[in-house]
């Protein structure tokens, strides 16, 4: 059934037509709604917390949908191309192991870059697939990775005919695209499904001078991330499927981690956010191209730093960029990106999306405005005027390709010990190391641990990155798996 009216919002109209209710709760959430806890009405409002509420008949319920949230997610699939779409309330975390485990089971093989978010390798934990790693290129000026060049994928599935999967990064956290449309029909030509990870792609379903969405180049399975550019609330996202993929088993898979208690003010965000993007998407968009493309001219004329765009295009391991990214290179002037991102937040109070080892993201969306752009052109050229240095012996790449020595689900649960960081050369770790933002793990459960990515550890360490994953919170230790 298709539902042409994009104006709808079943799920906030369900919500409003609650709230004239004069319903007495007997349920969960035990707030009742704000009354038992005044200081977090005070802090949130009573709109907020009225309709913080259980699943009901009258508003259905995430786990099994059959009415508002069913139409709200059919309205969703319509807005993105997709035959399918799901609400998801743990996070587009939560989409991107739902297309994993839709796609692997237990020694299934899945083709995929390196340099995915962690919890890619976190569902390979969960269900046992075996990962087949593709090094990403990179881009040795930068220091950044590409995308996945078509012959790489070729040899994979080449030397991997049985792999399940071929699993995408479109676009990077810097914008970089790979040729989506050429990858499905490689993947769909060897019997394997596309998966693409999306979460900074939300925005190019709705203008055509975008990159190609992952729904329209044939991907089977996509996770966009609604709260980064979509405008939803945190926490919120959308799992896309499309017609080559079984719906029920999907649902199934979500239902074995996605929570029983969804909760509606993030399930309203997405209906709202949807509408807000199907209606006044490409206006939206274009002024925020617009601001970022006066961003980069600007942030160029300082000189020194390098806010890149379009002219890395070598229609390969760079296909297409995502023009709304503000990914500025750093290092020329001396500093690595997480110094400029530490210097705008606590000398400007700017706070910009990340900064790693030599390029610092700021992430501008519908919400931004042109004074805001201002203020961040001036601030970064008051630090290089203040901050500049030397560039000479700066660590030059952010990736370093993998020794891989076990599955990551073998070596997450195998038996470990803990050895202190400078002791572990050689050894195969069994947890994750990784610098949040971006979550791309810089070692993962499996791993063997190189000289080389000691001493970025340490470099990451002395820049101020800041570094998450061991159990050891200061990054002192490192759980390897036992010999003998």
């Amino acid at each position: 059934m298709k539902y042409h009216s994009q104006d709808r919002m079943p799920i906030l109209e369900a919500l409003d037509r609650f709230k004239t209710m004069r319903m007495v709760p007997f349920d969960v959430p035990g707030h009742k709604r704000g009354r038992g806890n005044p200081e977090l009405t005070d802090f949130l409002g009573e709109a907020c917390l009225s309709v913080d509420v259980n699943s009901m008949k009258m508003l259905d319920n995430l786990c099994h949908p059959v009415s508002v949230i069913r139409e709200a997610e059919q309205l969703a699939a319509e807005a993105f191309s997709a035959a399918h779409a799901f609400f998801m309330v743990g996070g587009t975390t939560s989409s991107v192991q739902a297309m994993v485990l839709t796609a692997c089971k237990c020694g299934d093989k899945i083709i995929l870059p390196r340099n995915v978010h962690r919890s890619v390798i976190n569902a390979m934990i969960l269900c046992g697939a075996i990962p087949v790693y593709v090094n990403p290129q990179t881009d040795r000026r930068l220091g950044i990775s590409l995308g996945m060049r078509l012959s790489d994928v070729e040899a994979a599935i080449a030397e991997h005919p049985d792999a399940k999967a071929v699993f995408v990064n479109n676009p990077t956290y810097y914008g970089i695209c790979s040729n989506l449309q050429r990858l499905a029909e490689l993947a769909h030509a060897h019997g394997m499904l596309l998966l693409a990870d999306e979460a900074h792609g939300t925005h190019f379903y709705f203008h055509e001078g975008l990159p190609t969405p992952a729904m329209r180049a044939g991907a089977d399975m996509a996770s966009i991330s609604m709260h980064k550019s979509g405008g939803s609330l945190t926490q919120s996202s959308i799992l896309l499927i499309g017609e080559r993929v079984h719906a029920g088993y999907v649902h199934q898979i979500i239902n074995l981690t996605q929570t029983t208690s969804a909760s509606y003010l993030l399930l309203s965000s997405l209906d709202v956010s949807r509408r807000n993007m199907a209606i006044r998407g490409h206006s939206s968009i274009e002024k925020v191209i617009r601001l970022v493309e006066y961003a980069r001219e600007e942030i160029n004329a300082i000189g020194g730093y390098y806010a890149y765009s379009g002219e890395l295009i070598n229609g390969d391991s760079i296909y297409d960029f995502d023009r709304t990214k503000l990914s500025i290179f750093t290092r020329a002037v001396g500093l690595a990106g997480i110094e400029v991102y530490d210097l705008l937040r606590d000398e400007y109070d700017i706070q910009t999306e990340f900064g790693d080892i030599g390029n610092l993201l700021a992430y501008i969306s519908i919400g931004d405005r042109p004074k805001d752009i201002e203020r961040l052109v001036s601030a970064l050229a008051e630090i290089k005027r203040n901050y500049r240095k030397n560039p000479t012996g700066m660590l030059e790449s952010e990736y370093i390709s993998p020794v891989v020595a076990m599955g990551p689900q073998e070596a997450f649960y195998a038996e470990k010990e803990s050895l202190p960081i400078t002791e572990t050369e050689g050894r195969v770790c069994s947890e994750f190391v990784m610098c949040y933002p971006p979550g791309i793990p810089i070692l993962a459960p499996g791993e063997r641990v190189t000289q080389d990515i000691l001493t970025y550890i340490r470099y990451a360490k002395k820049k101020g990155c800041s570094m998450t994953g061991p159990e050891d919170m200061e990054i002192r230790r490192l759980n390897v798996v036992k010999e003998g």
